[in-house]
């Protein structure tokens, strides 16, 4: 491996994150404290706990995903989407850098991006409730295997994406949906039969669960499936990435 190529790569997408600070972390937090205004207090006003915890407390692991996979869907598919909107992407195919490196400094770069968004999440939401987490470790490693997962699957996206408005569609219409019925903002428990059964079919509820774990030691499913769903789609966008880099898929046409 070429740890330059890695690193110009990686530099690159940094510094354009950078020359957009307001877009990048400011909106995101901004958008962050206004969940907490509307929620925590219309909401949290007459629900006090759920499972125990606070309302407003509760809230915050599903807050922070929310963003992370959001942001980093969007931050990968816009970094690879660009080079092929210009052209600039047949340059790195033709240079010695390998399908490896590329991704890597690509999705490197998305996911560090994302979860500094998300610490500083959790900071600004530590000025609003109290918060306690229970697992540090286990956090962090939500984090960051949410934060790679996502990152590939925005990757893909990118590379699929035919113009900007494909770029949005699938956060739009499909992650952003789930995340909400997925239990960032309530415990799927709290769901008659047969809509909590339901709820088990959609894979964000196993990611906001686990990162809640962490957090309260107690979540809607249990840790290790949890940890086994995140695993399994990290492993499946790295198999898709493999194929396309493979066949060419919508790189070289």
């Amino acid at each position: 491996m070429n740890p330059h190529s890695v690193w110009a790569i990686y530099r690159f997408e940094m510094a354009r994150a950078l020359r957009t600070l307001w877009q990048s972390l400011v909106t995101p937090v901004l958008t962050t404290s206004l969940y907490f205004i509307v929620f925590g207090g219309a909401i949290g006003s007459r629900m006090q706990e759920v499972g125990g915890v606070g309302y407003g407390s509760f809230i915050v692991p599903g807050l922070i995903m929310l963003s992370l996979l959001t942001q980093s869907i969007s931050n990968a598919s816009i970094g690879i989407y660009f080079p092929k909107f210009t052209g600039t992407v047949y340059e790195l195919l033709s240079a010695p850098v390998s399908a490896f490196e590329m991704v890597l400094g690509f999705v490197g770069a998305a996911a560090t991006k994302s979860v500094v968004l998300g610490l500083i999440i959790l900071a600004t939401a530590a000025f609003f409730v109290p918060l306690n987490i229970a697992h540090p470790a286990a956090m962090i490693a939500f984090l960051l295997l949410t934060a790679i997962a996502f990152s590939l699957f925005g990757f893909i996206i990118g590379i699929w994406a035919n113009g900007f408005e494909q770029l949005n569609f699938i956060p739009a219409l499909l992650i952003t949906p789930l995340t909400f019925l997925g239990g960032a903002f309530y415990s799927i428990d709290m769901l008659p039969q047969p809509w909590r059964t339901v709820s088990l079919f959609n894979p964000v509820v196993y990611l906001v669960s686990g990162f809640r774990w962490s957090f309260f030691g107690k979540g809607d499913v249990d840790v290790g499936i949890s940890l086994a769903v995140t695993a399994a789609f990290l492993a499946l966008c790295m198999g898709l990435i493999v194929w396309i880099f493979r066949t060419g898929w919508r790189m070289k046409s």
